[in-house]
């Protein structure tokens, strides 16, 4: 940041590109930590399938695969440098038409299902009592960093005036992480992308204290659980005759006996 002022960023280049990402991580890492340790009883999406489920079967698989596929784009276009693209012969314009094909694919999949889900939730009864007004804030905040992203991938591969984001805001996002903010290559993109970038980190900051955060529990321990025992009907192990004891076997520990109740 020692050259912004000589490079024409001003003091609010150096607030918004240099300080607020840095105050953004501070808030995702710390209201998660504080999340996890004094709410884990409220980690969850409170799920309403109960309710209503023909409109959530369409509506929640449109919107989580669609993010998913938002989120890999913007990996492939933030972190992976224009100089590997080209190395590999893809070409800017091949890059662009990828860009608008499958990012307005993902992008228009995931509005459409949070649409659904909005209106779902907004026109069933017990849905919408079940709504509260954190959960309304998110909603907004959500549905305009869709919005904006989806305007500036069109913006930006329509108007060839438009500053190629991955000379600037890509740039400036692989910057962050080396604690070295370009903040004029940042302060250099149009201004569809710094309303995008802004509306993203005010997405992020509200993260950890809404149910978006159930999106940073994975069910790891899947792969570690123990093997589900079958046992037959008839109350005898299968291929003998000694009964089967009714309850849960231990797991991991040594046989008991049932003399005395006592480890032999």
């Amino acid at each position: 940041m020692d050259g912004a002022e000589s490079t024409g960023a001003g003091v609010w280049d150096v607030l918004l590109w240099g300080v607020l990402p840095y105050l953004v991580l501070v808030i995702v890492i710390g209201g998660t930590i504080w999340r996890y340790r004094y709410d884990q009883f409220g980690w969850t999406t409170r799920s309403s399938q109960l309710y209503e489920s023909r409109l959530l079967r369409i509506g929640s698989p449109l919107f989580h695969f669609g993010i998913l596929a938002v989120l890999v784009g913007h990996i492939v276009g933030l972190v992976i440098p224009k100089s590997w693209t080209d190395t590999v012969g893809i070409t800017e314009d091949m890059y662009h038409v990828m860009a608008l094909g499958i990012g307005a694919v993902a992008g228009v999949g995931t509005l459409v299902g949070i649409v659904l889900l909005i209106w779902r939730r907004r026109t069933t009864g017990p849905v919408f009592m079940a709504t509260t007004n954190n959960d309304k804030f998110m909603y907004v905040v959500l549905v305009g960093a869709i919005l904006a992203g989806l305007a500036t991938t069109v913006i930006s591969v329509f108007d060839h005036s438009v500053t190629n984001y991955r000379e600037t805001v890509s740039v400036w996002f692989r910057s962050i992480w080396v604690l070295q903010p370009d903040v004029t290559a940042m302060a250099a993109s149009g201004l569809s992308f710094k309303i995008h970038v802004l509306w993203g980190l005010a997405l992020f900051t509200i993260w950890p204290f809404t149910r978006l955060v159930h999106a940073f529990t994975a069910p790891l321990h899947y792969f570690f659980r123990p093997y589900i025992v079958y046992r037959s009907r008839d109350g005898r192990k299968a291929g003998g005759s000694t009964p089967v004891r009714r309850g849960w076997d231990p797991i991991g520990t040594p046989d008991r006996e049932r003399t005395g109740g006592r480890r032999r």
